[in-house]
């Protein structure tokens, strides 16, 4: 996968696989090339007002799944992978549901020492702030983020409780938002965004918190990767949960959300897609 001919002067970037950009059609480019460009983009286009820039991230197969066994990462590749940890060199702060943070077995948003130092060569924070939804706090059990003493977490909630010391080592601050019983979540991005600085937010679901997102007209970018594969199936045999997810769950969108494609790149039979959501910023 790894082409020292093709990798670019920036020894730190881990690989350089060249994918082909269709839309808009241009000469191939390298992962660490198209985040560049996509790093100034978001610098130069200002946010929504009162609120973070919220891009979601996720992987599907070719037939909509979004998980196998329960987890997404049987669905990706090294260059999706590649993309997934690069696109939070961009952005202040990492969001995800308490399930996905414990299924998917979260550590540091930034795990790796060089590419801290890339985000700070771009005048950024040394690492995104770790973001965690969660409703009931159930954040029990050894989740790797929480047990880390060097990572900074936010956990959004409506719940009045706090995780027990013996819970968490990680530095962990609390946005409380209530509203009708239920999580506020304008009001949650609202407060990461005055109260920590959050300019830029990736959303890395699951499908549950992506659809309350969506329906509250909260995200502004959709980064899809779809994976060359056909799962089929209603059911995911091997998970805890037995539906097989989409990479929305939950409440139906009348009329559907309208999406505008931006970009399309390929690899190894592979699809990422860049949509914008205009709604959303209306």
């Amino acid at each position: 996968m790894d082409d020292p001919a093709a990798r670019n002067l920036n020894p730190d970037w881990p690989m350089a696989p060249q994918l082909r950009r269709l839309l808009p059609f241009n000469a191939p480019g390298s992962v660490e090339e198209i985040v560049a460009g996509l790093s100034v983009e978001m610098e130069a286009t200002p946010g929504p007002a009162g609120r973070p820039r919220v891009i979601l991230n996720m992987v599907s197969t070719v037939d909509g799944r979004a998980t196998l066994g329960g987890r997404s990462g049987p669905l990706s590749g090294p260059v999706d992978r590649e993309l997934f940890h690069a696109l939070r060199l961009v952005v202040d702060a990492v969001m995800a549901g308490a399930g996905t943070v414990r299924v998917e077995r979260y550590g540091r948003i930034v795990p790796d020492v060089s590419r801290r130092r890339m985000r700070l060569a771009r005048g950024r924070n040394e690492e995104p702030l770790a973001c965690i939804v969660s409703g009931s706090l159930a954040l029990e059990g050894d989740i790797p983020l929480l047990a880390d003493p060097e990572a900074r977490v936010v956990i959004l909630t409506q719940s009045s409780a706090s995780l027990p010391p013996s819970a968490a080592e990680a530095e962990v601050d609390y946005i409380r938002a209530v509203r009708d019983g239920q999580l506020d979540l304008p009001a949650a991005l609202a407060e990461l965004h005055t109260r920590f600085g959050v300019d830029a937010l990736l959303c890395e679901g699951g499908p549950h918190l992506n659809t309350q997102l969506l329906a509250a007209g909260l995200v502004d970018e959709l980064f899809l990767s779809v994976s060359p594969l056909l799962a089929g199936g209603d059911l995911d045999e091997n998970s805890a949960h037995p539906e097989a997810l989409r990479i929305l769950a939950g409440t139906s969108f009348s009329p559907p959300i309208a999406l505008e494609l931006h970009s399309v790149l390929e690899y190894d039979s592979g699809l990422f897609l860049r949509y914008s959501i205009p709604s959303s910023t209306e």
